[in-house]
């Protein structure tokens, strides 16, 4: 870098190189913080020299460095700018990919700035018109949003994934999706919104008269009857229980307005302050709410 009467412009080209061996020698050595560094510096010397997809992969470098010393909200900046700059270097495919490692990093200790970084991953590759991998990071963002509560977002992240699926004409995933919505909705304490998601779906090739259209149904119903043992009984299904652990959990803990107390009948009550024994003697009967008369 040194510049002298027979040398007026510093040499970034080797300068870069040699602080990238610096840097991989003291990763070697364990010596994270001279390798981040290092790596800053090979940064710096490949953007004197214009090389910006170079200069994006040291800063990438030195935000894993911070990585190993666990300071990931640091980590994550220089990630986030590195994928700024192979932006800028025209390369996005790399930026996406960028930022999603970015998000599996502080997915655990951040998870709103996790969400941030799939959905600015997703609208890359969606520009990309790479449809599949910007699925990928909806799903991620739209999970860790259920997990979070943020259900409101959750909805709108969820009718982005359905839309573009639809797009690309994957028609069961769609009523996977759909169901989904419905479980979000109904947690937001929306049944309109939920009616209207399924509504809205028989637009979709072959969701009427799909399994996935008769259950939800069924679940409106219940919910809507205020019967949490209907609702509980559809939550059960293995079309429910069997997707991803957050929307199962959320059909899981559903409950109908008003408590979501199954009702019991007396008798069933009466039989369980008896005993085992009485409990069976009603086991096969049908009791009417009022079977023991008004008073």
């Amino acid at each position: 870098l040194k510049t002298g009467f027979l040398k007026w412009k510093p040499d970034y080209d080797s300068a870069a190189t040699e602080y990238g061996k610096a840097a991989v020698a003291f990763k070697n050595a364990k010596q994270f913080d001279q390798a981040r560094e290092a790596c800053l510096r090979e940064a710096e010397a490949h953007e004197n020299n214009k090389a910006l997809f170079h200069a994006a992969k040291a800063y990438e470098q030195a935000g894993m460095m911070l990585k190993e010393m666990q300071r990931l909200p640091e980590a994550v900046q220089l990630i986030e700018k590195a994928s700024m700059m192979y932006l800028e270097n025209g390369t996005p495919d790399t930026a996406a990919i960028a930022l999603e490692r970015a998000g599996k990093l502080i997915e655990n200790v951040n998870p709103e700035k996790a969400v941030q970084l799939y959905q600015q991953a997703a609208s890359v590759f969606e520009n990309e018109e790479r449809l599949r991998q910007a699925l990928e990071m909806l799903g991620k963002a739209s999970r860790l949003l259920v997990r979070g509560r943020r259900l409101d977002e959750a909805a709108l992240s969820l009718q982005k994934e359905k839309s573009i699926y639809k797009e690309i004409e994957n028609y069961p995933t769609c009523y996977k999706k759909t169901i989904a919505q419905v479980l979000v909705h109904l947690h937001r304490n929306d049944y309109v919104a939920a009616e209207r998601c399924v509504r809205e779906s028989y637009s979709i090739p072959g969701f009427n008269g799909s399994e996935d259209c008769a259950a939800l149904e069924q679940l409106l119903e219940g919910y809507d009857q205020q019967d949490q043992d209907q609702v509980s009984e559809v939550c059960n299904l293995p079309l429910f229980k069997y997707m991803d652990n957050d929307y199962a959990k959320l059909g899981l803990t559903l409950v109908v307005p008003g408590g979501g107390i199954k009702k019991k009948s007396p008798n069933a009550v009466q039989d369980k302050a008896r005993g085992p024994a009485a409990a069976g003697s009603h086991a096969d009967e049908e009791e009417d709410e009022y079977s023991g008369g008004l008073c």
